[in-house]
């Protein structure tokens, strides 16, 4: 497992950005994917985008048009850019890593139980 220290969450207001960083001191690299996951209340968990430090990504689509997802490996530290951001966006947002391939994201319905290492979560609100 490695940590992760999350920052950037706030309060924004409706068709504005923000942009989230998660940065991991102990610095990971391949064969981690990183991930951004973001949690409503009483719901599980759902995987918003995902980075490979061999620059592969994945974003389903519901966001990807909005959310974009890059890294910096001289910082170990992984962004996701979030613009045009509505209400329902509202949720804390977590970073993930894991020994895994990117390519498993998108057929694993809770891919968050496939990480094991989680940063402490940061909040973003979108007032409307």
């Amino acid at each position: 497992q490695v940590q992760l220290e999350e920052s950037g969450g706030g309060l924004v207001q409706a068709g504005g950005s923000l942009n989230l960083s998660c940065t991991t001191p102990g610095r990971t690299s391949s064969p981690y994917t990183m991930a951004w996951f973001r949690q409503f209340p009483e719901k599980e968990r759902a995987l918003v985008a995902a980075f490979t430090w061999t620059g592969d990504r994945y974003l389903p689509d519901s966001v990807k048009d909005r959310f974009t997802i890059s890294g910096d490996s001289a910082k170990s530290t992984v962004y996701l850019q979030m613009q045009n951001l509505k209400p329902e966006d509202t949720a804390v947002y977590y970073c993930a890593a894991e020994r895994l391939s990117i390519r498993t994201l998108p057929r694993v319905l809770r891919a968050w139980t496939l990480f094991r290492s989680w940063g402490q979560g940061t909040q973003v609100t979108v007032s409307s």
